[in-house]
Formats: structure tokens, C-alpha cells, sequence
């Protein structure tokens, strides 16, 4: 980029701004359209990433609760809620990663597993090596294990 517009290293913000304003205006060859298409592209990958780190979040208080049930109480439940919050907003933006969230789950429950069982002090084999919740399960606001 030339002139006084910031380029995308110096302001991803005002970047981000000014392609959308170059593409609303059909100034597509001013666009900048590789990198504006690897962004584009980006942003899908951050959402499903950040519902990932979420599920991870979820799955992680919910083994401690199931391993744990001495220890429960009310601000054990902050977390769970937060995330299963910041996913459903999360999704219902991006409705389309919905079907995927099994999939999500697959991808980050040994990583929760390893970091319940780390938290907790108890053996890997306490817990299961698949996820014991379904997707249902750990969006349902109602839902702890016992």
C-alpha cells in the first residue's frame, strides 16, 4: 500500500476497513484481493478455533465437576457458563460451524483431559480417552455430570 493508508502490517483494523470500503466501491484491483482473501479465510479458521478453545473450557470444568463432586459449588460454575455463553454467541454468528462441533470436540478433548487431570491431581486413566459428553451435553445450561 502507498499513500497515507496503513497497510496491513502497520493497522490491521484500518486495513481490514479500507478493503471493505474498496470492495463495496467495485475497486476490486485496489484491494489488495490475495491477502484480502487469506483473511478472509482466517477470520473462518479464528471462529472455529476460538469455539475450540471454548469446548476446551467446558470440557475441562466438567471432568473436575465429575471427578470431583466434593468439590463443587457456585464458582466452579462461572467458567462453564461463560464459555457455553461465548459459544453459543459465537455460533450464532456462524451458524454453519454448528455440525462441527463434534468434530471440535474430538479435536480438543485430550488436551482438556490431560489439563482436568493435571488440575485435579488425578491419574490420566481416571479419565476416559473420548470425550464422555456429547455436544448437546456441554452447551446444555442445565447439564453437569454427576
Amino acid at each position: 500500500m502507498t499513500g497515507t493508508h496503513p497497510g496491513y502490517e502497520e493497522d490491521y483494523s484500518a486495513w481490514l476497513a479500507e478493503r471493505a470500503a474498496l470492495l463495496r466501491r467495485g475497486q476490486w484491483g485496489e484491494s489488495d484481493v490475495e491477502q484480502t482473501a487469506e483473511e478472509l479465510e482466517g477470520m473462518g479458521k479464528g471462529e472455529r478455533r476460538a469455539i475450540e478453545g471454548d469446548l476446551r473450557i467446558v470440557i475441562v470444568h466438567l471432568l473436575k465437576w465429575r471427578h470431583q463432586p466434593s468439590l463443587p459449588s457456585p464458582s466452579r460454575l462461572q467458567p462453564i457458563d461463560n464459555a457455553r455463553d461465548e459459544i453459543e454467541r459465537r455460533l450464532a454468528d456462524c451458524p454453519s460451524l454448528r455440525p462441527r462441533l463434534d468434530e471440535m470436540v474430538r479435536a480438543r478433548y485430550a488436551n482438556a483431559r490431560k489439563n482436568a487431570m493435571r488440575e485435579t491431581g488425578l491419574p490420566m486413566e481416571t479419565s476416559p480417552q473420548t470425550c464422555p459428553f456429547g455436544a448437546d451435553e456441554l452447551l446444555d445450561e442445565r447439564y453437569l455430570p454427576e
